[in-house]
């Protein structure tokens, strides 16, 4: 380990320890999770690190962590994988995620790594096969990339109280990134991914120079339009380092997916047992 790696991975190793106050989500039903998840799903995670925490202070939101659903892609054949990930996850390798995590880079995990935590997942709406397969294509081949940590500095500001950076700072503050191809972060990743089919997340809207509008047209307009969809007016994808997980959840173009719910069996909340509706 050279000079310069030893104080960065002092600092991976201190983001990465589990916050003191730990989870608080009780419950996610896996069988579920598995039987409605797709491929191309993105999964919003609440992490529990000290940047997470950042994470989640500088976006507002509740997700620190984003990963994409690959399911059983690795047991292709053709990937060159299949031995590997059933020796290393057995029977979990049908149902595997692609994630950039600080200290690790780019790996596969089992969709089951997550269930005590605080998930949602946000799926694609409309997104083609070949589409879908070139953004898993994409993902996977990014297997075994660093995880972009530039340099110590941009470690070390997570150390600072958040709470002084100006709001309108905040984003940027994110904005963690050397250039380099094959160094990566979990949002970002997944971003490329879908840029290179042209999916958006939540990309930005250019009002055309010619139009003679008086007012800012609504997002229902905008995407659907009178009688059939219409797509008025330029629209411009942002850097993938600069989406957050944040954005895949507040996306119009990803519908969120309640697994939880059990789909088969009608939800019939009269059926459930309140802690003070029983007596002593």
């Amino acid at each position: 380990m050279t000079l310069r790696e030893r104080p960065v991975s002092a600092i991976v190793k201190l983001l990465t320890r589990p916050s003191p106050k730990g989870q608080t989500w009780p419950y996610n039903d896996l069988k579920s999770l598995k039987k409605h998840i797709r491929k191309g799903d993105v999964l919003l995670v609440e992490g529990e690190t000290r940047v997470s925490e950042v994470i989640k202070y500088l976006t507002q939101s509740t997700w620190s962590h984003a990963a994409l659903y690959i399911g059983d892609e690795l047991l292709k054949e053709a990937r060159g994988y299949r031995s590997t990930v059933l020796r290393q996850f057995g029977e979990e390798a049908r149902h595997l995620i692609i994630e950039a995590l600080l200290g690790e880079g780019v790996v596969a995990s089992p969709l089951s790594k997550y269930i005590d935590f605080t998930i949602r997942v946000c799926r694609p709406h409309g997104l083609r096969p070949e589409a879908l397969q070139t953004i898993l294509d994409a993902v996977i081949g990014h297997l075994g990339d660093q995880y972009d940590t530039k340099n110590i500095f941009d470690l070390a500001r997570y150390f600072f109280p958040v709470s002084l950076i100006p709001r309108r700072y905040r984003k940027a503050a994110l904005h963690l990134g050397s250039g380099i191809p094959t160094q990566v972060i979990c949002s970002g990743l997944i971003a490329e991914a879908f840029q290179k089919v042209r999916f958006p997340i939540l990309p930005e809207r250019l009002s055309p120079e010619s139009s003679q509008e008086s007012r800012r047209p609504s997002l229902r307009e905008v995407i659907f339009g009178p009688g059939r969809p219409q797509y008025t007016g330029l629209f411009r994808m942002r850097h993938p380092t600069l989406i957050t997980a944040r954005d895949f959840d507040l996306s119009p173009y990803f519908e969120t997916i309640k697994f939880n719910i059990v789909q088969e069996a009608k939800f019939d909340y009269r059926q459930l047992t309140w802690a003070d509706d029983r007596s002593d």
